[in-house]
């Protein structure tokens, strides 16, 4: 190889890394994955897989294990009745950080426990 081309190789991979490195953050950020959080439903309490997740899209995976119908309500947005033995997903955007109250709206269920707070950072 000679000097020349020695030199354009080097000055590639040099260049090849510095657009690696601007590029990343932002593409990192266009690329970002949903987040998820399984929520395992009994009577009367919610098992959060996380109790902690980042701003942004959070899919619920909510697996009822219990004995009755519960549904899982939070940030405004309530899922379907899930019943006994059943399984259902869905997704909710946290704007901004902070802690963010969740309920099964069933009556009687979030007086008897069905209740807690989910963490936004």
């Amino acid at each position: 190889m000679s000097r020349s081309s020695f030199r354009t190789a080097v000055l590639l991979v040099v260049l090849t890394a510095i657009a690696a490195a601007i590029a990343g953050p932002g593409l990192a950020a266009r690329t970002h994955a949903t987040a998820g959080v399984t929520v395992t439903e009994t009577e009367f309490k919610f098992k959060l897989s996380t109790s902690s997740v980042a701003h942004g899209s959070v899919t619920f995976t909510l697996v009822n294990k219990g004995h009755l119908s519960h549904d899982f309500k939070i940030n405004g947005k309530k899922s379907t009745l899930l019943g006994p033995g059943k399984t259902t997903k869905f997704t909710v955007s946290f704007a901004k950080a902070g802690k963010y109250p969740y309920i099964c709206t069933v009556p009687g269920h979030s007086a008897a426990g069905m209740k807690g707070t989910l963490t936004v950072t």
